[in-house]
């Protein structure tokens, strides 16, 4: 029995964030990056040149496609000239040195960025007073989640295990209504989230970096009992509402 030359298997050049994804989310990944060098309108190919480059069979390039019309950066024309074209890019929201590409309704997304900023001192004191031993331990099972996206300089993924954490500091909360609430107001943002992209003004893997250290600081002093969790919360949330002046932007 023969293996694979090293430099030729599938894992060693592939995106390590594509690994834990199924067939059709790796080709919709592969249709993503085609559009992601593409105006608004271009033609990408015929659906059987796009299916074979991704490698596919038809069903999974159907899925695949399925997905990437959902995220609305492909559309379909059928007959002479027809193929997948790249579509009306997706609204932006700005969040510090970066920007969130969402489905639709980015000033809804925005707003409900500005809100859980809004809560995020309440549940870090609220951490402070209650975050047991096993608390601690998930939110650092979350950083090294975040550690492990920024390494791979992987916005989107990063953003993702950001607001993990975030949920499970705020899953210490004893209130009825606060926890809830901002929950909710997570999974609101993160429903909409396509992807994270760069602004230009500072490199993204620098930003994401200075964010994870942050985040750091944050879960120590929680752990520690020390109030400076709260400065650090101050400082985290004084970022993202400067950012957030800027509103949504379209392409």
């Amino acid at each position: 029995m023969t293996s694979d030359i090293p430099a030729l298997r599938r894992e060693d050049w592939e995106p390590r964030r594509w690994r834990n994804l199924t067939r059709p989310e790796r080709a919709a990944e592969e249709i993503a990056a085609l559009v992601a060098g593409l105006e608004p309108g271009d033609r990408l190919g015929t659906k059987e040149e796009i299916r074979a480059h991704c490698g596919v069979s038809v069903g999974t390039f159907n899925e695949a496609l399925r997905l990437v019309q959902q995220r609305g950066l492909v559309r379909v024309k059928s007959g002479p000239g027809g193929g997948l074209f790249a579509d009306q890019q997706s609204p932006l929201v700005r969040l510090g040195n970066s920007m969130l590409a969402v489905d639709h309704d980015a000033a809804s997304v925005a707003d409900a960025i500005r809100l859980r900023d809004a809560l995020d001192p309440l549940l870090v004191e609220d951490a402070l007073k209650y975050a047991s031993a096993q608390d601690i331990a998930a939110m650092r099972a979350e950083l090294r989640r975040m550690k492990t996206a920024a390494d791979d300089r992987d916005g989107t993924a990063f953003i993702r295990a950001n607001w993990a954490l975030h949920a499970r500091i705020a899953e210490v909360s004893p209130s009825p209504i606060l926890r809830p609430l901002y929950l909710n107001l997570l999974e609101m943002v993160e429903s909409h989230l396509l992807s994270v992209q760069p602004t230009g003004e500072q490199p993204l893997p620098e930003f994401i970096q200075e964010r994870y250290e942050l985040h750091v600081a944050l879960v120590d002093a929680i752990a520690a009992g020390d109030v400076k969790a709260l400065d650090v919360i101050a400082e985290h949330n004084t970022t993202s509402r400067l950012s957030h002046r800027a509103g949504p932007a379209q392409h």
